[in-house]
């Protein structure tokens, strides 16, 4: 298929966090940014808004970003978000759901092409471990939305590739840019785009004896975790302060030059 507005919501996930380039806004490139890449050098009128903003839950992304994204008129839309909600001590999932479903309904009804994902399978990290049972509930109510809707899902859950870390940034939290790169292939095959994006390979990380991981992991809390829990704590969030990367639509064909500000 070939779409010619694209519209991208949600959190970190979606602003690209992990995927470092200082050259665009908010200093991230970010899988959104190269499926819009490869989609605009099929339509030479295609633009893409990019909306998310790091840290935000779902009840702010449906708040902050859906209605805008509809007044923009895209024939494409992806929107994930509730990680930041079930990462909480406490979460009411079925309220979430349901206001997600208003959502994902008045996104549909504007007859674009909208992908939602089922969260992160985790199947190998101790961080996430214990809220599988969360993501696993959250990813029936997403497939019920899907269902009711008429959404496409792009299933994060089953994708075994990323338990391999090297998918993963060292913050343990986002993906790397490799990472980044393999979900944007993901998403352009759901979307049966032809593309010519290769299948990257994960970042190789050194191997750790017991006690260099025990030290890597305390590191991790010091640096990562701790100040993550802090913001929790004192209600603060990673995106305070950061506006949308791509507010209005633009064409990646212009990135060459980026924006002021950039």
């Amino acid at each position: 298929m070939d779409f010619r507005r694209y519209v991208a919501l949600g959190d970190s996930f979606t602003e690209g966090v992990g995927d470092p380039d200082p050259s665009r806004p908010n200093g991230v490139r970010g899988w959104a940014d190269r499926v819009a890449e490869v989609l605009a050098t099929r339509q030479p009128d295609f633009r893409y808004a990019n909306l998310a903003i790091r840290g935000r839950k779902l009840p702010q992304i449906i708040a902050e970003q859906v209605e805008p994204a509809i007044a923009l008129e895209p024939d494409l839309v992806t929107i994930y978000g509730g990680g930041n909600d079930i990462l909480r001590p406490r979460v009411d999932i079925d309220t979430l759901l349901e206001a997600y479903d208003g959502a994902v309904a008045r996104l549909t009804a504007t007859g674009a092409t909208v992908l939602v994902w089922t969260a992160f399978g985790a199947r190998t990290s101790a961080f996430y471990k214990p809220l599988r049972g969360r993501f696993a509930y959250y990813n029936e109510l997403v497939r019920e939305i899907a269902d009711r809707h008429g959404a496409t899902i792009v299933d994060y859950w089953r994708m075994a590739e990323y338990d391999d870390p090297g998918y993963w940034d060292i913050d343990r939290l986002h993906m790397c840019t490799p990472g980044h790169e393999l979900m944007a292939v993901k998403v352009l095959e759901r979307l049966g785009v032809e593309h010519d994006l290769p299948t990257p390979r994960p970042t190789t990380y050194p191997v750790l004896t017991p006690r260099e991981q025990r030290a890597a992991n305390a590191q991790w809390v010091r640096e990562h975790l701790g100040p993550w829990v802090h913001r929790r704590v004192t209600g603060r969030s990673s995106g305070d302060g950061l506006a949308p990367r791509w507010a209005a639509p633009t064409s990646p064909l212009d990135w060459a030059a980026p924006p002021k500000g950039a």
